[in-house]
């Protein structure tokens, strides 16, 4: 007889509550931003460089632009590609709503497309079907952390010469075959937020091979300003000019310090996701309510997210209870992500409905993300399969 759930009064699997995501800072991080604090410079400083340079060679690309978080970066990258009023973006509706917002920031018009059903990914067929004369961009997502198909998204932006953006924020440290996450569009955004594979508190990054893309990023995320106060104070110098609208995007030489040292632990802390993953997938193998998203052939996964899929036709409960009784074992599960097209905004601002991206939508009734992060213990991994069995069991058909 199944174990009696916590949610009606059994003992909870753990005694105190597993988040979904978690960031983790090393003695070193606090040094590299305590050393930072003791200087002359905390923003606009040479840790910024620093960053940017180290990033770039990370994702193999000539460029990279320190911005303060995963949507400055999406903005920006909007920016660069002078999007504008009349002009049309193709996103994924499966995302999180700032990769739709950057595109309106600019006066864009966002045009959702549906999923891939297996892997959450952007549709390429969806996408060829819904280019127009207006469209100037896609924009793809790397769902919960593995690349979408750039091949053939890339065929269908040169076909069309328009430009092709990467919404890499899951993904840092990824591949697709050998070529490295952050080369894979003409642009590639990343967060760093807490919950992402490294994090500076708040913070983002654009990498591009465009030397004259990276440059107008740059006077960007710097009011639209010709120069930054540490190129002035070297040239000793106070004159700047103010070239376009830009914003207040910089990001600190503190988070620069911590930033650099975080991308040295990246590879370690994607391996040891991808550990996790391995033993969730073989353990959820045997479980009939609950499914894996599929890993496309040939990539590098580095699993930001571990989603999986509820199997309505194995369970007699739905996904909300499936929710709150992994919640009442202390099991920290999230659900990525609402439709970003049923969200009332794009409701009431652009006229979207249910029904114009039925894959997500349908994936949307059925998805959790389970708690996956590099410093999860053997007993962390060992406590989420517990639970997940215990509660498949208790709600099986």
């Amino acid at each position: 007889m199944p174990a009696t759930l916590a949610i009606d009064g059994g003992t909870p699997v753990r005694k105190t509550l597993l988040p979904y995501g978690r960031q983790s800072v090393s003695k070193e991080d606090i040094a590299a931003v305590t050393e930072v604090l003791r200087s002359d410079w905390l923003t606009t400083g040479p840790k910024v460089k620093e960053f940017e340079t180290a990033f770039a060679d990370f994702c193999g690309v000539g460029e990279a632009i320190a911005v303060n978080s995963g949507t400055a970066a999406l903005h920006a990258a909007m920016f660069a590609l002078d999007i504008g009023k009349g002009d049309e973006v193709i996103v994924p509706t499966m995302t999180f709503a700032a990769t739709a917002n950057a595109v309106v920031f600019q006066g864009g018009t966002p045009v959702f497309v549906d999923s891939e059903p297996a892997s959450l990914l952007i549709d390429p067929a969806c996408v060829e079907k819904a280019i127009t004369k207006a469209t100037k961009a896609i924009i793809a997502v790397d769902y919960a952390g593995q690349p979408a198909d750039y091949s053939a998204l890339a065929s269908i932006a040169q076909k069309h010469k328009i430009a092709l953006v990467a919404d890499a924020c899951h993904a840092l440290g990824g591949k697709d075959g050998d070529r490295p996450v952050g080369s894979l569009a003409n642009l590639s955004t990343f967060s760093f937020h807490p919950v992402k594979p490294m994090t500076t508190g708040e913070g983002g990054m654009i990498t591009t091979s465009d030397a004259d893309c990276a440059k107008r990023m740059r006077r960007f995320r710097n009011h639209g300003i010709t120069s930054e106060h540490r190129d002035r104070h070297e040239a000793r110098s106070w004159f700047y000019e103010m070239e376009a609208l830009g914003y207040n995007y910089r990001l600190t030489d503190m988070q620069c310090a911590l930033g650099i040292s975080q991308l040295r632990n990246v590879p370690a802390w994607n391996e040891k996701r991808r550990a996790i993953a391995k033993k969730y997938d073989a353990a959820f193998a045997g479980i009939p309510g609950i499914h894996p998203l599929q890993v496309r052939k040939n990539v590098t996964h580095v699993y930001h997210l571990y989603v999986v899929r509820i199997v309505p036709e194995r369970l007699c409960v739905g996904r909300k209870e499936i929710f709150r009784a992994l919640g009442a074992e202390n099991i920290g599960v999230n659900v990525h992500y609402i439709p970003v097209h049923l969200h009332p905004f794009y409701r009431k601002e652009f006229g979207t409905k249910p029904g114009l991206c039925p894959m997500a939508e349908a994936a949307y009734e059925d998805i959790l993300s389970l708690p996956m992060f590099a410093t999860m213990s053997e007993k962390d991994s060992d406590d989420v399969i517990e639970a997940v069995r215990k509660v498949c069991a208790a709600y099986a058909k």
